[in-house]
């Protein structure tokens, strides 16, 4: 007999393997259908049907949860079946009524916008037990939130009475209507179906994207409007390899928009914030923004002086939703007064002041760490800001991402789409990759043996751009702790090290120079001296300030890949020593085989130079993407194994 997911045999009821092994829960169908009226208000209805595969798919379900924001979205949980599977005989129970949804404050971090959660307590389930859940819902999500929280979204329901008043459920780029469907699951899925009932004057543009197997689609004409339907079969979840790019990327994602282009969406994000002031300042902003540039030397140096202004001053904190939709940002003088807002507040801000300082600004919206398609879709989750040079050039700005970061744009947002609010329009754009150099981590050292093999001698780091910022984390702490956490550095790699001298650069005045950290030491017994023989790896070569060094957190047992991977930003490290010896050696020996790797995408070598009584090690590494392709991996592991393995293989030398 078969349970719809798996076959069970009738003898001796023992469960046979399916391909489903190491799944939790079942899909099988997700059918979804959307009818856009003219305003671009859409009414979703939604039939969703589970199986349960194991005991932690059953706990996973037995309640169903649901997140939604009362100012944009309608929903409502319409009904929801248990189906309980016994040897002889099937029941169902209907464990939802319009009595049973409870509605609350949904749990807040950081953004306190007022969203709810619905919930239907379902209760016990076994293995083999299925739900069934129809829903509704009506409304838009709003742009600038994280993907997850725009997926939760999406998805929600609710019991409450319908309103009367469906305005506030109108998109805010009235008369359009936009979606983005993930044909991708953590979780296998029979069959999945999304239908969209539009008027043909619409002109509904649409594509999928990435993995496009098992899906089809078909429309049909109902007069003055056409229903597309689009569906996949069989979709199992993706075995993800370590630092891969988001599913989105990767997956079978389905992008429908109404809006004709970018450009359209580019002027229209750009007239609703000017409708709303915006941008309009103050006496208090302008009288800041004159205080503040006082002293200004150069254009460059007025737009730093105001990014980071705004960057250290407007506390990462949102309050308030404002118009009710994430489109809008909220003006000058509520941004300059409470000192706290998300990222569109921010950038609002920095709009503000740089108008104020006489600049040509503009709001934008990006996508963090997730890829945006030509298909105008609201594919965002972060809003930042653009001025326009004296020489016409527009630079990026972003003063959500730079706090304590030298940079005026943060270089872990590159190879990044975005898309400039401009009254001209624009199209989708994207960030350029950042020169290696740009994040340069450098680390020096002079030491000197001792025929005892007492290591001494001062070793430096200095870095810049997001290399800079990762070295200066030292000092995220309390200033307290900053002499403890500085002392760790070195005493990771050399817990016995006797630390005589630190000095750094002022941690406060971080825009002045890059971060330059300098130690003085002795390591007691560190090297193997005996009348002919010095044993030691040299202390540069062991991976001093990981903390800036992320590709060393790469998983390098993994031989190839097929998916492609992100690090945290371009990234050159440069490393070199020059070691004192306490006698003339002639010979050296090197157990470990370090190729040199020479790529587009990484390059890297290591050597080693006797000379009598000296020792010259140096080091380099040039990661030259954020976004790497699967076949940039051979080389990537292979720069990664050369600097782990310099960083534990002794150095022998002889007379």
């Amino acid at each position: 007999m078969t349970f719809g997911f798996m076959t069970v045999s009738a003898q001796d009821n023992v469960t046979r393997p399916t391909k489903y092994d190491g799944c939790n829960t079942l899909t099988i169908f997700d059918s979804t259908t959307v009818y856009m009226e003219e305003s671009g208000l859409s009414r979703v209805d939604y039939h969703i049907r589970k199986a349960m595969l194991t005991y932690k798919g059953c706990v996973d379900n037995s309640v169903y949860k649901m997140d939604y924001d009362p100012l944009s979205a309608y929903v409502e949980i319409r009904q929801v079946l248990v189906h309980r599977y016994y040897a002889n005989r099937t029941d169902t129970i209907v464990a939802q009524g319009r009595g049973t949804v409870y509605d609350y404050v949904a749990p807040a971090r950081l953004i306190y916008w007022g969203a709810s959660q619905k919930m239907v307590e379902i209760g016990h389930l076994d293995p083999r037990d299925e739900i069934e859940i129809w829903g509704f819902r009506k409304g838009f999500t709003y742009a600038l939130l994280s993907r997850d929280e725009r997926t939760e979204n999406f998805d929600a329901a609710a019991s409450s009475p319908l309103p009367d008043d469906d305005s506030r459920y109108i998109p805010p780029m009235r008369g359009h209507f936009y979606d983005i469907v993930p044909f991708w699951s953590n979780e296998p899925i029979t069959d999945k179906v999304y239908s969209v009932n539009v008027l043909k004057s619409k002109k509904l543009r649409f594509s999928f994207y990435n993995d496009l197997s098992g899906v089809t689609m078909d429309s049909t004409d109902k007069g003055d409007r056409i229903v597309y339907t689009f569906r996949r079969h069989d979709i199992m979840p993706l075995k993800h390899e370590p630092s891969a790019l988001a599913d989105n990327d990767m997956q079978c994602k389905l992008l429908l928009s109404t809006a004709p282009n970018w450009e359209s969406k580019s002027m229209w994000f750009y007239g609703v914030n000017e409708d709303y002031g915006s941008f309009r300042s103050t006496p208090e902003v302008t009288a800041k923004v004159r205080e503040l540039l006082a002293g200004a030397k150069s254009e460059l140096d007025s737009i730093s002086i105001l990014t980071h202004w705004v960057a250290d001053n407007i506390r990462y904190c949102g309050i308030s939703m404002g118009e009710g939709e994430g489109y809008t940002l909220h003006n000058a003088q509520m941004n300059f007064t409470d000192r706290c807002g998300v990222c569109k507040d921010k950038a609002g801000m920095l709009v503000a002041m740089l108008r104020a300082a006489g600049f040509k600004s503009y709001a934008a919206m990006t996508m963090a760490h997730e890829r945006i398609d030509r298909i105008p879709a609201d594919q965002f989750n972060h809003s930042v800001c653009v001025v326009q040079r004296r020489n016409g050039q527009y630079q990026l700005l972003d003063p959500t991402w730079v706090p304590n970061v030298r940079e005026l744009w943060s270089s872990a947002e590159q190879q990044q789409g975005y898309l400039m609010g401009l009254p001209q329009g624009a199209d989708l754009m994207e960030t350029p990759v950042s020169p290696a150099e740009n994040h340069y981590v450098r680390i020096s050292a002079n030491t000197k043996i001792k025929k005892n093999g007492t290591l001494t001698g001062t070793i430096t780091i200095t870095a810049e751009g997001q290399s800079d910022a990762a070295v200066r984390g030292v000092f995220s702490a309390r200033q307290s702790e900053w002499q403890r956490n500085l002392e760790l550095e070195l005493l990771r790699i050399a817990p016995n090290a006797q630390i005589k001298k630190i000095t750094h650069t002022d941690p406060d005045r971080y825009l002045e120079q890059p971060v330059c950290i300098s130690y003085t030491f002795s390591i007691p017994d560190y090297a193997i001296v005996d009348g002919d023989n010095i044993v030691f790896i040299p202390l540069s070569a062991r991976n001093f300030y990981s903390r800036a060094m992320g590709h060393l957190r790469f998983d390098t047992t993994l031989a190839a890949r097929t998916q492609p991977f992100a690090d945290r930003c371009s990234r050159l490290v440069e490393i070199n020593e020059t070691v004192s010896l306490p006698f003339a050696c002639s010979k050296m020996d090197y157990n470990a085989a370090i190729d040199g790797v020479v790529s587009p995408a990484v390059n890297y070598g290591c050597g080693f130079r006797l000379d009598g009584k000296t020792l010259i090690f140096g080091e380099s590494a040039m990661f030259n993407k954020r976004i790497y392709d699967a076949a940039d991996w051979i080389p990537f592991r292979q720069a990664v194994i050369g600097q782990k393995t310099v960083a534990v293989t002794p150095v022998v030398l002889h007379k």
